[in-house]
């Protein structure tokens, strides 16, 4: 048996983040124990825990220094404070009954520890570094995080180290403001008068790209940096080389015209998975759009569909039933098309008054273009739209509350 735990506690300069591996000394963990030992590297020579000199904790612990040890400054922070932490929250988690004492002896463990080269206050050194340890043995005793965690939690978190935030389209409805324009001055006065919300897309339109190129994408991140940024390349051709000019520009989605060939789809498709970007597929003219979506092998992650309201008018001269159909079509059957973590996405004259309309036909992404980008104030037209929809995810949860629950 081995397990694998991780934490990290504390801020600054002083900050500890512990990872670790749990283990019976006859399992892999153990063999990885001894040559921890025998094997040593410059500037990370392991060390053994230890509660005082000539007192070493029970489970034997291994410390593997994260950051190189460059001079006796360096060692000090590893030999005292958190030699001492890590060995006494060890021996703790003992006391504590979080490992059983009747394994105390067959166990060993190996934790890797990360003390930044700035660091200067001991007591921070040993506080942070004693609450990570026995927090990371607890999460791997506990087998911390659960599988559902992960899911939950995968496109909602940040890391604090980033300083920005990649936005998942984890939690619909969404406002898509299209910046359909052709001046660089007016995107940028737009962008930042629009409320800094995450319900709020940006998309790049396809003029501002014609003129301005690919490359607005990264003028547009300047501006905001954690905003979701849609790149409307309508592409129909070459869409391998396009989507990858996207990404390399930082753009979270691009779009892809629906009117290419099947071919061509996919493989603009499979470059924004290769990319690990959304893939948008506009249905803009495209006639049977629900065939045209259930031919491709490789499914979008969003469709986009335009308003149609001569379709019912089509249907019920032919006498066929409109069933589901709402003027932006059977948005159900796209989404089941789809599959469960498919958005739709409807665009074509929509007003305040009919965001009510499109969520409850079950569209996640309103886009709305001249409403907004036409206005003479841009921010209350924006609110305009976003009065129908929830407030931004996580907006009332804790800043600890992505942790373990009690």
């Amino acid at each position: 048996m081995y397990r694998i735990g991780e934490a990290l506690i504390g801020s600054g300069n002083e900050i500890a983040h512990v990872d670790l591996i749990i283990g019976d000394k006859e399992s892999p963990a153990g063999a990885a124990f001894v040559n921890g030992m025998t094997q040593l590297s410059l500037g990370h020579t392991p060390l053994l825990s230890v509660i005082r000199p000539n007192l070493m904790t029970k489970p034997a612990t291994l410390i593997i220094p994260k950051v190189t040890v460059g001079d006796l400054k360096d060692a000090d922070k590893i030999f005292g404070p958190a030699q001492t932490a890590v060995g006494r929250a060890v021996a703790d988690a003992v006391s504590e009954g979080i490992i059983p004492e009747d394994q105390a002896e067959d166990l060993v463990i190996m934790a890797s520890v990360f003390i930044h080269p700035e660091a200067e206050d001991f007591r921070k050194i040993y506080q942070y570094n004693y609450g990570a340890t026995k927090l990371a043995i607890q999460r791997a005793m506990d087998g911390y995080p659960s599988m559902k965690k992960v899911l939950a939690e995968k496109d909602r978190g940040s890391h604090p180290i980033m300083g920005f935030k990649a936005v998942k389209l984890w939690n619909p409805p969404y406002l898509q403001v299209a910046l359909d324009l052709d001046n660089m001055d007016e995107m940028e006065r737009i962008i930042n008068t629009l409320p800094d919300r995450e319900r709020i897309l940006l998309e790049a339109g396809t003029p501002l790209v014609k003129k301005f190129g690919v490359g607005i994408v990264s003028k547009i991140r300047e501006l905001r940096k954690d905003a979701f940024i849609i790149a409307d390349l309508k592409t129909l051709d070459v869409g391998r080389i396009e989507v990858k000019m996207a990404a390399d520009e930082t753009a979270d989605a691009v779009a892809i015209s629906g009117l290419g060939t099947i071919e061509s789809i996919e493989k603009a498709i499979h470059e924004a998975q290769k990319q690990g970007i959304y893939s948008i597929l506009d249905m803009m003219n495209v006639e049977n759009f629900v065939e045209k979506l259930k031919s491709l092998n490789f499914m979008p992650n969003i469709v986009l569909l335009h308003r149609n309201v001569d379709l019912e008018t089509m249907k019920a001269e032919r006498g066929e039933e409109a069933g589901e159909m709402t003027e932006w079509g059977n948005i159900g059957e796209i989404k089941e098309t789809l599959g469960a973590n498919g958005l739709v996405a409807v665009a074509g004259g929509i007003t305040p008054n009919k965001v009510e309309q499109a969520l409850d036909s079950e569209a996640d992404i309103i886009v709305v273009g001249r409403y907004i980008i036409g206005s003479r104030d841009v921010r209350r037209s924006a609110e305009d739209f976003l009065e129908h929809m929830p407030q931004d995810p996580d907006t009332m949860r804790l800043a600890l509350d992505e942790d373990e629950s009690i």
